[in-house]
């Protein structure tokens, strides 16, 4: 039996129908192989942060059972971005989704093609809010998730609410 380790993906977006983009991800996810037990955060909606002037990103966490390595991980990942129509145009720029592999277990990685944990998911509220909603005992870097999301301030991130209530 191939060993599972737990994971953490982000997924964001900011143009077009972002729910469903945020929604096509997780069911493209959920039907991989190799990757169980999906869990999701609820969804926020959030100012972006750096980049080009742009929308209001909708955020969301999905952590996961896996026996994909992390490149391969990430390549689904990257598959769920394609399907979304996604083209990199500008490094923060708009996109219909972002899918980031924000954690893989306690792994450590300085690889340009894969930083793990995420080098900026620890400084982000639209991260960290939503992780510690779906799993806040998820350790990253000796940490839990809920130990992490007190040290970050919150504002400009709330849940969103599909008839357009804060």
């Amino acid at each position: 039996m191939t060993s599972r380790v737990h994971a953490a993906l982000g997924l964001g977006s900011n143009v077009g129908d972002r729910l469903g983009h945020l929604r096509g991800a997780l069911r493209t996810l959920r039907s991989t192989a190799e990757v169980w037990d999906v869990e999701v955060s609820p969804v926020y909606e959030s100012d972006p942060v750096g980049g080009p002037e742009q929308g209001d990103f909708l955020n969301a966490v999905a952590v996961l059972e896996t026996s994909l390595a992390p490149a391969a991980l990430l390549l689904v990942a990257q598959r769920c971005e394609v399907e979304a129509g996604r083209e990199q145009t500008e490094r923060w720029g708009p996109r219909t989704l972002d899918v980031d592999v924000l954690a893989y277990d306690d792994v450590s990685s300085d690889d340009p093609a894969l930083t793990l944990p995420h080098p900026r998911a620890l400084e982000r509220a639209f991260v960290l809010i939503p992780w510690a909603d779906v799993d806040p005992d998820f350790v990253v870097q000796g940490r839990p998730v809920s130990d992490w999301v007190a040290t970050i301030d919150g504002t400009g991130v709330h849940e969103f609410s599909e008839d357009g209530d804060r």
